[in-house]
């Protein structure tokens, strides 16, 4: 028979998934779009002229992935790529007017109110709870799965269509 502290520690990690899940289908609903894409939208929003490559590193997405998201934003006309004039090579990202309007028509994201409530903690705090989550991953043997900084459920360059 489960103790009743490891009852409530399921129940804790089940309500982050449910959340999770649960955001990711207001997100689709409003959007059309997954977190991932959400992501990757405002940060072209943000910087006027971004490279694929920046997105990357910025966001700690790997580079296919981001490209897969950006093939898929532009399908839906809420991106447009064009070559650097200086650098043909290179390409650069911007946001259209019917992308800006489906930023405006997001909801906020579990992963920003998760960002804006950890930063208010002192850092001993956010150490602790940083040290509890990744020992939660050892104890599920899920420490080698590689993981963006994103609250969402599945492969991050998926369409909502597949």
């Amino acid at each position: 028979m489960e103790s009743a502290i490891t009852s409530a520690a399921l129940r804790a990690i089940r309500r982050i998934l449910r959340a999770a899940d649960q955001n990711g289908r207001r997100l689709a609903a409003a959007t059309g779009l997954t977190p991932s894409q959400l992501l990757v939208l405002k940060e072209i929003e943000r910087v006027k002229g971004i490279t694929p490559g920046t997105i990357a590193q910025s966001l700690q997405f790997g580079q296919a992935t981001v490209t897969n998201i950006i093939d898929k934003l532009e399908a839906d006309g809420l991106v447009q790529r064009q070559r650097n004039d200086r650098d043909k090579r290179q390409i650069l990202l911007s946001i259209t007017p019917r992308g800006a309007s489906t930023l405006e028509a997001a909801p906020d994201l579990l992963q920003q109110d998760f960002r804006d409530s950890f930063a208010k903690l002192p850092e001993w705090e956010r150490a602790m709870i940083l040290a509890g989550l990744e020992r939660v991953g050892e104890l599920l043997n899920i420490s080698d799965i590689d993981a963006a900084p994103l609250i969402d459920m599945g492969v991050i360059d998926r369409s909502l269509d597949s």
